[in-house]
């Protein structure tokens, strides 16, 4: 594998196994770098210091001076205090990063190691090094030829064009806090572009309120190491909340004097909400194991005292009416800890009933009824079914008593009335949703939907309400069971549940189990007929990638595709070929100008234009009034979405067409 020149260099491992270091030094020899080795920290700091390599791979745990101790010393020397140290450790207790970081290491890799993690990690910091190095002799050579800073900064930013070949975001601020520099990859990221953000304030621009105390604490960093890493909350030009891995460096002048700092940020959201699945998942199955184990033993404890509170009825029947109502107390109250036991027991492993094909019309029928006879008329209830809805194979008892559980916290977080919708359709879940769903499988599934528009559930306990016995309900009104049973039951039939909240929004669970399956042929002939007839479409995004794959998809299925990176480029492109476009497909998220504004400005020039629109937000009923965009489609959606969106509506567009040709040729 060839490696550019920017991050060619010699790498020294340390590590006191010998297969750890046969290992690596294979895998970075054959990438193309120069590797050394050493088995222990003295051997290191003696090869280090007698010909400096460009990067560490340092192991922590080591015999005579560990890790920790051979960072120390490789600081504080002259001749190797400006070589890159990443750590190779099991550990992953948070004050084992803090000690290394601030001994001076610039990164972590967690054991067993990655190939792929390590070599990227290798290539960034040996990345960084370099570019750190041409930018301080960069900032060096300007003090001496010019005193103006503004000139200095200018001239920095040339020499640092280089920076726009990474994806990531780079970008340089004075001790002010103002922006000097900023690269493609942060234009990408955040959606400012450059010439609207060069001396403005960084922490105007991307940070909460909230966030300040955090950056105190990092500039105070700064000011004792030169460097910091981490992980921060930021925001982009249109508010969305986003996490980044973010590494600080203090540059410096030729006199040692702190000049800027170079700030290089990686966006990790997509990677943080997989993480943070996969720990709620953990979570609940950790609960889940203790609950099962408690619950078997407690029925094993409540059997006798269920069956002598009964015989002691029978044997006793002549004892006095007091001690009768005793024997009749402790039986209430031993069914009542077995009907828990039960329901806890949903929730760890789901009760199989009798699996059958279930109809959800029929389902959705029952709920209708009852909701319509017992609850609040304050409250409406509304119910939508796609035509030709899927089956599933389930237990039609518990699928009930799931939507019971839900319709009814629907109606407990609308005190004061509001709407409650209960939908379902069909979903085809391709390899692109699978990935960033950790429960869902590639295949056919049927989505339930309950929305309501009550008080919404807090972000900060959102990841709990699965939980048994957690509650929101006040003392004696809820039990705690009754989402973490809808879990279970869910997870029995081999589907999964998502929920989406906003606080006095409202709130949505999503339902998704796995419909009957379908022939493999049956998905092609459905994508057979979704085909075009040549229609143009604009699509119009700010993601490349996603330009490039919507291009590919709609080409294949007989479009035409003029692609437009924001609203701008969108217009422009539009009013050229207005007479050829049919329908324009907008992301509602772009930098420059946003989809709301883009789509005001096409309908004045064409009141009838064909808009579907794309967006992340949960609820779409609102954005289509006010817009009026002929659909909203959410992400992640699937091929198939897509290419039925548009077949509907330009089908629709073609009858018309014909119609109004036939009453002008009668």
């Amino acid at each position: 594998m060839a490696i550019d020149s920017l991050e060619q260099g010699v790498i020294l491992i340390v590590d006191d196994t010998p297969i750890n270091l046969e290992m690596l030094f294979d895998f970075l020899a054959n990438t193309g770098y120069t590797v050394l080795v050493a088995e222990d920290g003295e051997s290191a700091l003696s090869r280090a210091e007698y010909a400096p390599p460009d990067l560490i791979l340092l192991d922590i745990l080591m015999p005579g001076i560990d890790g920790f101790e051979t960072c120390r010393r490789l600081q504080s020397n002259e001749l190797t205090k400006d070589i890159p140290i990443i750590f190779m450790t099991a550990l992953s207790e948070t004050v084992d990063k803090v000690k290394g970081l601030s001994l001076g290491a610039v990164d972590y890799i967690t054991k067993p190691l990655q190939h792929e993690e390590v070599l990227a990690r290798v290539k960034l910091h040996l990345r960084l090094r370099n570019l750190t190095k041409q930018l301080q002799v960069q900032n060096q050579r300007l003090a001496v030829e010019i005193e103006e800073r503004t000139q200095a900064e200018n001239k920095l930013r040339e020499q640092a064009a280089l920076l726009d070949i990474t994806t990531d975001a780079v970008l340089v601020k004075d001790l002010n806090e103002r922006i000097c520099f900023w690269n493609k990859g942060a234009e990408n990221l955040y959606g400012w572009q450059v010439e609207e953000v060069i001396g403005k304030s960084i922490r105007q621009l991307l940070y909460a309120p909230e966030t300040f105390p955090q950056l105190q604490n990092i500039l105070n960093s700064l000011a004792e190491y030169d460097f910091w890493q981490g992980e921060l909350q930021q925001l982009t030009r249109q508010g969305k909340k986003i996490i980044v891995a973010s590494r600080w460096n203090v540059m410096r002048d030729e006199d040692g004097q702190p000049q800027s700092i170079l700030t290089v940020n990686t966006d990790i959201t997509e990677k943080k909400q997989l993480e943070s699945q996969f720990l709620r998942a953990q979570r609940l199955e950790s609960i889940g194991t203790l609950a099962g184990g408690i619950a078997h033993d407690l029925n094993n404890i409540l059997t006798p005292i269920l069956t002598a509170a009964q015989l002691l009825q029978i044997k006793l029947p002549n004892v006095d009416d007091r001690s009768q109502r005793m024997f009749q107390t402790i039986e209430s109250n031993a069914k009542r800890g077995a009907a828990l036991v039960k329901q806890v027991l949903q929730f760890t492993r789901g009760i199989e009933g009798k699996r059958t094909i279930v109809q959800i019309n029929y389902l959705f029928s029952e709920i209708k009824q009852l909701v319509q006879e017992t609850f609040p008329k304050s409250i409406k209830f509304s119910v939508n079914i796609q035509p030709e809805l899927w089956t599933v194979i389930g237990d039609a008892t518990n699928l009930h008593q799931v939507l019971m559980n839900l319709v009814v916290n629907a109606r407990d977080a609308m005190p004061d009335g509001g709407s409650l919708s209960l939908c379902a359709e069909n979903l085809f879940i391709d390899e692109h949703y699978a990935r960033l769903n950790l429960d869902a499988n590639v295949g056919h599934y049927i989505v339930i939907s309950i929305t309501d528009t009550g008080i919404g559930i807090e972000p900060e306990i959102l990841d709990r309400i699965f939980e048994p016995f957690f509650t929101t309900k006040d003392f004696g009104k809820g039990t705690g069971l009754g989402l973490s049973t809808v879990q279970g039951i869910i997870k029995s039939h081999h589907g999964f549940v998502k929920v989406h909240s906003a606080v006095g929004q409202g709130t949505q669970f999503e339902i998704f189990l796995p419909a009957v399956e379908a022939a493999a042929t049956s998905l092609v002939e459905d994508l057979e007929l979704l085909k075009g007839n040549g229609e143009l479409i604009l699509a119009v995004d700010d993601e490349a990638q996603i330009l490039e794959t919507t291009t590919i998809l709609l080409e294949a299925y007989n479009y035409q595709v003029l692609t437009a990176s924001d609203g701008i480029e969108a217009i422009a492109l539009y009013a050229q070929h207005q007479d050829k476009i049919s329908l324009v497909l907008i992301d509602m998220m772009m930098p420059s100008m946003d989809g709301n504004a883009t789509i005001q400005a096409l309908q004045k020039m064409n009141p009838s234009i064909n808009i579907v629109a794309v967006s992340g937000l949960v609820s779409s009923n609102q954005l289509t009034k006010t817009l009026r965009v002929k659909k909203l489609l959410a992400k992640p959606y699937t091929q198939k979405d897509l290419l039925a969106t548009l077949h509907s509506i330009l089908s629709l567009e073609s009858r018309k067409s014909e119609k109004n040709l036939l009453r002008k040729r009668g």
